[in-house]
């Protein structure tokens, strides 16, 4: 197994993020995987260098994506350091928060399979052609750039529901099934009506189905000018040589960018009827902004609170003193439309700005954390306003007993032991002994044989996806996939490769075997893509007869597979051409 390429970016990713990253193993590519790649970026370049943003063509060369071969990331990752950012080599569907985070970091994430040659126009699985060819050359520009890394910063911290891990789950399983060289077709089908099942439920859509909506509507299927004048930047239509044609058809209804991409669903199984225009990149960050002053990363409350508990996953609460709760919350108590207490379940850790506080890690709340918030009943300055002088004054210092009630109607009691500040002196905590809480009379928790903090904060001002310190919580779960490379390859699988690695030899050292083409044009006279290869091959050798015979099995093979007939034309034309394509 091949190592891991790396730049100093890679280099300071979180283990949570490493945990998806593989080696490339470049020599597991075979020479149809080689030619699938070449006759996709051959008809890209030559289509594209029309329609698609000036950037594209410029960035090829920038991020080290070569037209011949498919990219191997030890390059890639030598020359994308210049522009101040990485490839790292993925594990195909990672989750949607693992792959925002990435581009948080300045990261793009590659999956390193590539589409069959069934599924060279489009592949609803990411693979190298979409993330490399499509992805890589626009982050050379810098206004690009930078969209894409607040949209992962600020996506990543988006709430999940539990549909959406399901919907993830499903379809992650679905896309192995679909790139196994020889597929099970009941296991597929039984996957893809899981699939189906779950897209059809009417969810309301979460935080993070929002925002991937708006990175569907530009990153990857996005448009750049105007609804009338427009040009491609979207990965998706880049990297696609069906749809980077079928999107500038007038069936395909052209709408200008805004806010409103957010609510507007996709189907990945479909061409899009629909998509936005952009009249620039920085309008991007600009849309971008409006939404995420929508999130609950920046509204919190009880709103956002109320996300966490329905998503049943590891989500962190910021409240107005900075200190941070992480952990999977479970229930709360609710006043006049505030949040009156908190209460989490299993391993849980404290922070302030993003770092955990000393001494109360998930270690001390193995089993959840609880606590009341808001004001104090009666009290117009709020614990947090306090200062010492007016602790003391309401009777909140060491070795003081107290029963605190809060306008929610919780009511603490106990010993005071500590308090616990920040480097501006607000306090954030405040340790009890020998005490309970309670609602109304009712006891919500005791702590008689040991110790409570309780967390201090009028109200709460961010909820979001995730822990608040990346060291407080072991996110190392992630399974790789099994290889869908197989290991017993038929003979006649093997035959086929190596007849396409001859084909590649002799076009690359100029010398050819007469005699083994046309045992070629025998044995494979519908296998398309190599007799596209053979006739290139036989045009630059000036093989006249074996080029007309060529191209007579290619015209009848286009009769006999209507289906294929544009792709058989596109690669005649393309092998034809006289001028040059831009050198990389």
């Amino acid at each position: 197994m091949e190592s891991i390429p790396s730049n100093p970016i890679l280099d300071r990713l979180p283990a949570h993020l490493k945990q998806y990253i593989i080696p490339q193993n470049y020599s597991e590519y075979t020479s149809i995987n080689q030619a699938v790649w070449r006759y996709v970026m051959r008809k890209n370049i030559t289509f594209l260098s029309k329609v698609a943003h000036h950037t594209y063509v410029d960035g090829l060369k920038k991020t080290g994506v070569s037209i011949e071969e498919i990219p191997d990331m030890y390059g890639m990752n030598r020359i994308l350091k210049d522009i101040g950012w990485a490839a790292a080599a993925v594990d195909g569907f990672i989750p949607p928060s693992a792959f925002m985070e990435f581009q948080a970091y300045n990261v793009l994430v590659i999956a390193v399979d590539i589409r069959t040659l069934e599924n060279i126009e489009y592949t609803h699985a990411p693979d190298i052609i979409h993330e490399a060819a499509g992805h890589a050359p626009i982050i050379a520009n810098p206004e690009y750039a930078e969209y894409l890394r607040r949209l992962g910063e600020i996506g990543s911290k988006a709430i999940s529901s539990k549909h959406d891990w399901e919907v993830y789950h499903a379809v992650r399983k679905l896309s192995q099934l679909k790139e196994v060289e020889e597929p099970d077709m009941e296991a597929i089908k039984a996957a893809q009506e899981e699939v189906d099942r779950l897209q059809a439920l009417r969810v309301p859509p979460s935080e993070m189905s929002k925002i991937r909506n708006l990175q569907w509507w530009t990153v990857e299927y996005g448009l750049i000018g105007t609804t009338e004048k427009y040009k491609i930047y979207g990965a998706g239509l880049l990297s696609s040589i069906g749809e980077s044609e079928w999107c500038l058809k007038p069936e395909v209804k052209k709408i200008p960018y805004t806010i409103d991409a957010a609510d507007q669903e996709f189907d990945i199984t479909r061409p899009q009827p629909q998509l936005f225009v952009t009249p620039n990149f920085s309008h991007l960050s600009k849309v971008l902004e409006e939404f995420a002053n929508k999130l609950s990363l920046r509204k919190g409350g009880l709103a956002g609170l109320k996300k966490l508990v329905e998503s049943e996953s590891l989500g962190t609460i910021e409240l107005s003193t900075g200190l941070q709760v992480s952990g999977v919350f479970t229930n709360y108590e609710e006043y006049e439309g505030q949040v009156a207490l908190i209460k989490t379940m299993g391993p849980t850790a404290l922070a302030y700005r993003e770092k955990e506080l000393i001494g109360h890690s998930t270690l001390h709340y193995t089993e959840g954390f609880i606590s009341p918030i808001g004001k104090l009943k009666s009290i117009n300055l709020a614990i947090e306003d306090m200062s010492p002088v007016d602790l003391e004054a309401y009777g909140i210092y060491e070795g003081k007993v107290v029963s605190l009630e809060y306008e929610g109607g919780i009511v603490v009691k106990g010993r005071v032991i500590t308090g616990t500040r920040n480097l501006q002196g607000k306090i954030l905590l405040i340790t009890l002994e020998n005490g309970n809480l309670t609602l109304n009379g009712k006891q919500l928790y005791t702590f008689q044989d040991d110790i409570f903090h309780m967390a201090i904060g009028k109200k709460i001002i961010s909820a979001f996806a995730g822990p608040a310190d990346h060291q407080s919580f072991s996110l190392l779960d992630h399974q790789l996939s099994p290889s869908t490379k197989s290991k017993n390859k038929s003979s006649v699988v093997r035959l086929k490769e190596e007849a396409y690695q001859s084909v590649r030899d002799f076009r690359q050292n100029g010398s050819v075997k007469s005699d083994l083409i046309d045992d070629y044009l025998q044995e494979y006279d519908s296998e398309w893509l190599l007799l596209l290869e053979i006739l290139e091959l036989l045009l630059m050798n000036k093989d006249a007869t074996r080029v007309i015979l060529t191209k007579e099995k290619l015209q009848s093979l286009s009769i006999r597979k209507p289906s294929i007939k544009h792709l058989i034309q596109s690669g005649i034309e393309m092998v034809e051409m006289k001028k040059e394509h831009p050198a990389h």
